[in-house]
């Protein structure tokens, strides 16, 4: 039985960074405080979008606290788990719980590309290390690594595993799922402009990059979606749109703070290798962010 309710918008969560690229807690809390203003129906931290394989796994462990103290249960807070050993994600899983968080968004191994049996093998051990609710996650295309209908069919003998995030960018995929097993997995949209085409298929939870810079508007979106006001919610997501373009891209991470800071003013700052946007590439998505605000606007005239 899922302890988490996987409905509503789930940020993935940015972590907030000092010009020194060390944790900004009081940007951290204030974000985190701005995104449950806004309605969200959880949080996601560490996830990549958390720049988790940047961190420290001692910066990883603060990041935790500080979102589970800031919180304090008014909405589910998510971990990613995102390790180059089955070993390693099961002491990250182990630690995590400790800290507090409520489920776990678990990776594949990262760096190995593993086949079928493997994969297998690798959620199982991590989903029998902890009993908090497990989100798998589903990204063919960035991990190399497709869980297939066939392949979640072996993992859900794990009870801990209740949900899917489905990122393949096949939205047969969100049918399949949801005809194969029901109200046994929870199917997450992972891909912030196949959202509307996600929820037509029946999708109530989204895993959201773009909703740390735009948080009211997404949720608004989803929940429209939800209700069946497809008008409103096409010409609200054709408004978005553009600027969700940018969750599927390599510098998702860059792209989604310099939005953020657009809008709110905090630090666009990124953990190296990544570096912030520079020349035609940063002003592109800053006339982007400002026709979406403009674009929001007139709609909402």
């Amino acid at each position: 039985m899922s302890k988490i309710h996987w409905k509503g918008v789930f940020p993935a969560v940015t972590t907030k960074l000092k010009p020194d690229h060390t944790l900004d807690i009081e940007a951290i809390r204030a974000g985190l405080e701005r995104l449950i203003a806004n309605g969200v129906g959880g949080v996601v931290m560490m996830g990549m979008v958390g720049e988790n394989a940047q961190l420290s796994p001692e910066e990883k462990m603060t990041v935790l606290r500080t979102a589970v103290e800031t919180v304090k249960g008014r909405v589910p807070v998510v971990s990613g788990v995102g390790e180059t050993s089955t070993e390693r994600a099961v002491a990250y899983a182990r630690a995590a719980e400790q800290a507090g968080v409520q489920g776990l968004m678990v990776f594949p191994g990262l760096t190995y590309k593993s086949d079928a049996r493997e994969t297998v093998a690798f959620y199982r051990t991590v989903a029998q290390a902890s009993p908090l609710d497990i989100l798998l996650y589903n990204n063919p295309r960035g991990y190399g690594v497709d869980l297939t209908p066939d392949i979640v069919e072996q993992l859900l003998v794990e009870p801990t595993i209740v949900a899917l995030k489905e990122e393949s960018y096949d939205t047969t995929r969100v049918t399949d799922l949801i005809s194969r097993f029901g109200d046994r997995l929870n199917v997450v949209c992972g891909v912030d402009d196949l959202l509307l085409e996600s929820a037509a298929l029946g999708v109530t939870c989204w895993v959201s990059g773009m909703a740390n810079a735009l948080p009211r508007e997404s949720v608004e979106l989803l929940n429209l979606l939800i209700s069946g006001d497809l008008a409103k919610a096409r010409r609200l997501y054709r408004a978005l749109t553009p600027l969700y373009h940018l969750d599927t891209v390599v510098k998702l991470v860059q792209h989604i703070k310099l939005a953020e800071h657009l809008i709110t003013g905090s630090a666009e700052t990124v953990k190296p290798p990544r570096l912030a946007l520079a020349g035609e590439e940063r002003e592109r998505t800053i006339a982007i962010t400002r026709q979406t605000l403009a674009d929001l606007k007139a709609l909402a005239a």
